[in-house]
């Protein structure tokens, strides 16, 4: 009895260690994501951007798998879901999932913003971490961006000719609970 009860125990351990990443809630409700350690030794999942203009996603970790879609935005942020040797599961803003060699793959961090809006409707970019400060552009649903920092609810984002802060909940790219310094 105790030695199956052992290895239960030891199930569920590893379970949490080696298993799919899992979403949580947090006492005060918000989801928190669970993280666990991919073969990269990096934590999974994270998010990454695209190195190159053309990148092959494919339906499975290796050249012999097809081309399931191309990419074709330099930049563009994507989420590491899983990794199996030198190739990344990746996720993108719309919720496909394929394989990409880790080469192409860049640990710049950016975000697009609101990309699930679609409707025409503008996000305001901020002076400051305040709603009541400046607007200094109003951005596109879409709109890419680079991440220089984020806190628990600002990141201050920033475009070829205009920075400024952005509230995190806008963008795609960065999670609810990451801070970036």
């Amino acid at each position: 009895m105790r030695e199956t009860t052992a290895v239960l125990v030891l199930v569920a351990i590893l379970g949490c260690f080696c298993g799919p990443a899992r979403h949580a809630h947090a006492q005060d409700g918000k989801k928190v994501v669970a993280t666990r350690v991919g073969a990269s030794g990096l934590r999974l999942p994270r998010f990454v951007s695209l190195k190159s203009t053309r990148v092959n996603v494919r339906k499975g970790p290796s050249l012999d798998h097809p081309v399931a879609w191309e990419f074709n935005r330099i930049g563009l942020p994507v989420e590491v879901v899983d990794e199996f040797e030198h190739w990344r599961r990746i996720r993108d803003s719309s919720g496909s999932e394929g394989w990409v060699f880790h080469s192409l793959l860049s640990g710049r961090r950016t975000a697009l913003v609101s990309p699930w809006t679609k409707e025409k409707s503008s996000i305001p970019l901020y002076a400051r971490r305040s709603t009541s400060s400046v607007v200094v552009a109003r951005l596109e649903p879409g709109v890419l961006g680079s991440l220089l920092t984020c806190d628990g609810s600002w990141c201050n984002f920033s475009l070829d000719t205009v920075s400024g802060w952005i509230k995190k909940v806008k963008l795609w790219g960065v999670y609810e609970n990451e801070e970036i310094e």
